[in-house]
């Protein structure tokens, strides 16, 4: 009867001991090493085509999914390299596409942080520009809104002419449309005015005084008071009372009030 060489599988007889093939001891122990078959045969190794394939997708580390494929067949290529090195080799190519291709995941790890980083650069850029052009957009609008408050004035004398100008915010909206916040006498951190500082006989108001100076609550120091009256001039201070900036105030010339965006509805009266 005859049994199978553990080592190259050669056909041997019960009474031989040593395969004449390989020339394995077939009566050693059983956990002994297994020769490769094909080492046996005297046949040459041969190279890893894992080894190689990482090796051509380290060359084209430039493309993002060929780095990380090249780093995992790498690593496979030499751990099955080192379980057979009688019958594999391409340990070289291994390593060589492994190299390449951390090269290529750290460029796209580097592209990724510089594209982030540009796109958070961008976003404080226009959050600046936003940051500068907010508070010349408040001052334009305090501007706008007491040049729409001297334009309802007009509006409502001539509509009146038995009363003149009126002393109440709420009295202009019916002579011309003003935003809901002049109603509530306040908008962006201003509270607005109005003061009649004349009555002629008969109940005729001839001279009012229009205020917009900060808010007690909107914790805006050193913040500007505007003020204007009948002639429809604009005046500012930033120093002193309201009541200062009629007196002491400087007057605003048209290009600095005409520059504004005009953020509260104007209507023209019906």
């Amino acid at each position: 009867m005859s049994s199978f060489c553990l080592g190259c599988g050669n056909s041997i007889a019960d009474e031989e001991r040593f395969c004449g093939a390989c020339g394995r001891d077939t009566q050693s122990a059983p956990n002994t090493p297994m020769s490769d078959p094909a080492v046996a045969w005297g046949l040459l190794p041969e190279t890893s085509g894992k080894a190689i394939f990482s090796l051509i997708c380290g060359i084209f580390f430039i493309i993002l999914p060929f780095s990380f494929v090249g780093v995992i067949f790498g690593y496979i290529a030499l751990s099955e390299i080192r379980k057979s090195p009688d019958r594999l080799t391409g340990k070289g190519f291994a390593v060589a596409g492994i190299a390449l291709s951390y090269i290529g995941v750290a460029l796209t790890v580097f592209l990724i942080g510089l594209g982030i980083y540009d796109v958070r650069k961008e976003s404080k850029s226009l959050n600046r520009a936003h940051a500068v052009t907010t508070v010349p957009s408040k001052k334009n609008a305090i501007l706008t809104a007491v040049r729409t408050l001297n334009t309802a004035e007009i509006a409502y004398s001539q509509r009146h002419p038995e009363s003149g100008y009126s002393c109440s915010l709420s009295d202009l909206s019916s002579a011309w449309q003003i935003d809901s916040d002049l109603h509530a006498k306040e908008t962006d951190g201003y509270t607005f005015e109005l003061k009649c500082s004349q009555v002629k006989s008969g109940g005729r108001t001839t001279k009012y005084q229009l205020l917009a100076y900060p808010s007690a609550d909107s914790k805006k120091p050193g913040a500007p008071v505007y003020c204007s009256d009948e002639s429809d001039v604009i005046r500012t201070s930033h120093s002193g009372t309201p009541e200062d900036c009629m007196k002491k105030g400087k007057e605003l010339s048209e290009n600095e009030i005409t520059g504004s965006s005009t953020i509260f509805s104007q209507n023209k009266p019906k």
